[in-house]
C-alpha cells in the first residue's frame, strides 16, 4: 500500500462513515479499484481508519458522553453489536472483508430495502417521538442488535442503526444523534480488538501508511460533520 493510496482510502472512510451506504463496502471497492491486495494487514488498515472518523464524533460531540444517562443506552445498544462481532470474528476477517461479491450484493438489498423503508415512514413530523434519554434499555439492546447487521460488509452500520431505532419509535433527529454516539464505542472496540489479533502481521513499513490514512479519515469526517450539515443533507 502506497501514502497515495492510504490518503484516498482515508477519504473515502472519512465521507462514507456516517452516511447509510457502508464506509467498510466503499473501502473494499475502492481497493479493488486500485488493485490493493487484501492482505491481512489492509483488512486491519480498512477497520483501523475507521477510528479517525470516529475521533471526529468524540471532537465534535463530547459533552454528550459525560452524560451517564446517554453512557448507559449507549452501553446496551453496544453489547449485542459486542458480543456478535466476537463470536463472528473469524468468519467476518477471512470470508466476508475483502469479499466483493458480498459486498455488491449487500449493498443492492440494503439499497432496496432502504427505499422501501422510506417509502412508508418518510415523514418530517417527530411528535411524540422517543428521545435518546426516553429510550429504555430494551429498545436500546433492540438498536444494538440492528447495527449487528453491519458485520456484513455492505450492509451501513449507521443505516441499519437508524433503521432499527425509528422501528424502535425513536424520532429522526433522535436516532441519528444515537448512531453517530454508538459508532464511538462499536468502531474503537472492533478496531482494538482487530489491532490486538493481527499486530503481529503489521511491519515497520505499515506504520506511516495506518497514520496517514487514519489522521486524512479524522479530518475528512470532522468537516462533514461541523454543525450536523452531514445530518442535514440526509435527514431533513
Amino acid at each position: 500500500m502506497t501514502l497515495i493510496h492510504a490518503i484516498i482510502l482515508g477519504i473515502v472512510e472519512g465521507f462514507t462513515e456516517f452516511l447509510p451506504i457502508s464506509s467498510t463496502a466503499h473501502l473494499i471497492l475502492v481497493s479493488d479499484i486500485l488493485k490493493i491486495d487484501q492482505s491481512a494487514f489492509v483488512k486491519s488498515f480498512e477497520i483501523a481508519i475507521q477510528s479517525g472518523a470516529i475521533l471526529a464524533v468524540i471532537v465534535m460531540y463530547w459533552r454528550r458522553f459525560t452524560d451517564m444517562e446517554i453512557n448507559k443506552r449507549l452501553l446496551a445498544a453496544f453489547i449485542p453489536t459486542a458480543v456478535i462481532g466476537f463470536v463472528l470474528y473469524k468468519i467476518i476477517k477471512q470470508y466476508l472483508l475483502g469479499n466483493t461479491t458480498v459486498v455488491l450484493y449487500s449493498l443492492a438489498i440494503g439499497g432496496i430495502l432502504l427505499i422501501v423503508f422510506e417509502k412508508y415512514f418518510h415523514s418530517s413530523d417527530d411528535a411524540g417521538k422517543l428521545s435518546i434519554k426516553d429510550l429504555n434499555y430494551k429498545k436500546a439492546a433492540y438498536i444494538g442488535l440492528a447495527q449487528s447487521l453491519a458485520v456484513i460488509p455492505g450492509v451501513s452500520r449507521s443505516a441499519a442503526t437508524i433503521v432499527g431505532g425509528m422501528l424502535a419509535g425513536m424520532s429522526r433527529a433522535a436516532i441519528v444523534e444515537f448512531s453517530f454516539l454508538l459508532a464511538v464505542p462499536t468502531i474503537l472496540a472492533a478496531s482494538a480488538y482487530d489491532a490486538m489479533k493481527n499486530i503481529s502481521s503489521f511491519s515497520d513499513a505499515n506504520i506511516l501508511p495506518l497514520v496517514v490514512g487514519f489522521s486524512v479519515s479524522f479530518l475528512t469526517a470532522i468537516l462533514l460533520t461541523y454543525r450536523h450539515q452531514i445530518l442535514a443533507c440526509v435527514y431533513t
